[in-house]
């Protein structure tokens, strides 16, 4: 039986309320974004090749919680500054070439997607967005960024189903390739996971 649950979102930033559906799968934390598609998620399905360790567990990037204020290190954002999936903050694939990129349109409703091969309670999903003008040639940092997210998904200790989606609004005024970084922050312990997908606007 599938369930699907409607609640207020905060959307922050160059949205100010937007509203998010909560849809749940149908399965029993770890987890990563597949809408858009995360870059653990490109490495795990072959798409990006020689990735590491990465491409095993795309669950894996867990670092320190608090983003921006505390967290992984500028330049190990995309890696959760887990050394071992060091590839993920690069700026381009093993190969060289650039990460694939999913198509979006500022302004328009998205839905997000995660899944989880283990659940945590879980306090929020953020998201934000790289600036106008980013430096794409070098590993992600809190300047490129802004640092308030386009989107909060509030969750209120809850754990989330196997598979979680929730829509918002993207941001307007921007073009061409940008990194949303997604973040999910888990409430008992002081962790969150955290995970990058490349798109075209």
């Amino acid at each position: 039986m599938r369930i699907t649950t409607r609640m207020s979102a905060v959307v922050l930033g160059a949205v100010t309320v937007g509203a998010f559906a909560l849809s749940t799968g149908g399965a029993s934390g770890h987890g990563y974004t597949d809408l858009p598609i995360s870059r653990q998620k490109l490495c795990a399905n072959g798409t990006v090749k020689g990735c590491g360790d990465i491409q095993y567990e795309p669950q894996s990037v867990e670092g320190p919680k608090g983003f921006p204020a505390t967290g992984p290190a500028d330049g190990q954002l995309c890696n959760g500054s887990v050394d071992r999936f060091a590839q993920l903050s690069s700026p381009t694939t093993p190969s060289g070439a650039a990460w694939p990129t999913t198509q979006v349109t500022g302004g328009q409703s998205y839905t997000f997607r995660w899944q989880f091969t283990a659940r945590h309670a879980t306090t929020d999903f953020k998201y934000y967005v790289t600036k106008q003008g980013w430096n794409q040639n070098h590993p992600l940092s809190r300047s490129d960024l802004t640092l308030t997210p386009f989107l909060t998904v509030p969750y209120n200790g809850q754990q989330p189903p196997a598979t979680l989606s929730h829509s918002g609004v993207l941001p307007t005024g921007l073009s061409g390739h940008h990194v949303i970084l997604a973040v999910w922050t888990i409430a008992d312990t002081g962790n969150a996971f955290y995970a990058c997908s490349d798109v075209t606007f």
